[in-house]
């Protein structure tokens, strides 16, 4: 954290005004005002600051949010929290009125955020066409290639060297084992967006999955030596090919760290469901695929761990596949393979690859 300075505070609050304000003192809330830097300033410190503006002495606490276990582990998680209470603050009566809302830039100077309405992100373009144009033609009679099964590789092999860098910290796996469970995006998330009854998928149905996702749970969060960078997301829509077998990978999501088990079954459950929406079981190109990306990944990441703990990852792809938002159209028999390898794979107590129509009910 930089020192707090009055020459760059003063200068922040004169934008944020846009009158003169000079600095009265800084002092940590509670002791005696000071003028110059606040030495040592560091997050989670309220300071108190008296400045004059406009003719008239006034006085503000500038506040951070300290790094934490409880989902405030990276500066996003800070910034997603501070960006809420400003708005929030300012729309409950009674409640202390928050001026704005801002942040320190890497040179000491103070950024305003306040008049934000909704945040953007500005990335480079990326030439490539979707990976997920190749599971389509694959699924509608296109011949498997030997293109096809370098491009899996690579895939795979990506995996396995972005898998190789451990997490610094263990609660983060903790927290990411928590969020598969309960994150908004991830599995009750999903459970919530479905209708109350939709054939045969039932609130019964749907809520022995979450018991049993919860189990899970504890059967995870203690391993925390798997922790590895993960892109978190890796399913064909975020994944571009060029020519060969040259691929950009787009959109990573919650978080750098988790279980390799994520990318894993992101990824392979897709060629998975291609395949039962093609035939109605996994088979032929899709089954040469399947095998021998695990067989591949496997042998050049000698995680065989992975396969007891992949259940609930296999889940929450499942339940984004068979849901009848994403996938209107999907035919009620695919869904039930979908529901049924969900199941099937949360009763195994180790994965085999070798056994996935006997998963989807074959």
């Amino acid at each position: 954290m930089p020192d707090l300075r009055e020459e760059t505070l003063g200068a922040y609050l004169e934008s944020l005004f846009g009158s003169p304000v000079k600095i009265v003192g800084l002092a940590p809330l509670g002791e005696p005002i000071q003028s110059g830097a606040l030495k040592g300033y560091g997050y989670g410190v309220p300071i108190d600051v008296r400045y004059e503006a406009a003719g008239r002495r006034r006085r503000a606490v500038l506040e951070t949010m300290s790094p934490g276990p409880f989902g405030h582990e990276e500066m996003a998680d800070r910034a997603q929290a501070m960006l809420w209470e400003h708005g929030a603050f300012n729309r409950l009566p009674r409640h202390a009125p928050s001026i704005d809302v801002g942040g320190f830039q890497r040179d000491g100077s103070l950024l305003s955020l306040g008049k934000v309405e909704e945040p953007f992100l500005l990335m480079e373009y990326v030439e490539g066409q979707g990976y997920f144009q190749d599971l389509i033609r694959l699924r509608d009679g296109g011949a498997l290639t030997e293109r096809d099964l370098a491009r899996a590789e690579a895939l795979c092999d990506y995996l396995v060297e972005i898998h190789r860098l451990r997490g610094p910290d263990p609660g983060l796996y903790v927290r990411r084992i928590r969020e598969l469970v309960g994150h908004g995006e991830c599995i009750m998330g999903l459970i919530d967006s479905y209708p109350p009854r939709h054939g045969f998928i039932t609130a019964a149905l749907l809520e022995e999955i979450e018991r049993r996702c919860v189990a899970w749970r504890w059967r995870l969060k203690g391993r925390t030596h798997r922790l590895r960078q993960v892109h978190g997301d890796f399913h064909p829509w975020n994944i571009l090919f060029r020519e060969g077998s040259d691929f950009t990978v787009l959109d990573r999501s919650r978080g750098e760290w988790g279980d390799p088990a994520d990318d894993v079954s992101c990824l392979t459950m897709n060629y998975l469901f291609f395949s039962l929406q093609r035939s109605g079981r996994l088979e032929g190109d899709f089954e040469v695929i399947f095998r021998r990306f695990w067989r591949r990944y496997l042998e050049r990441s000698n995680d065989r761990e992975l396969l007891e703990v992949v259940a609930p990852f296999f889940v929450f792809r499942g339940l984004v596949m068979a849901s009848p938002l994403w996938y209107p159209n999907l035919a009620e028999e695919v869904r039930r393979k979908l529901f049924a390898f969900m199941q099937a794979v949360m009763d195994a107590p180790v994965f085999d690859p070798e056994r996935v129509n006997e998963y989807c009910g074959e």
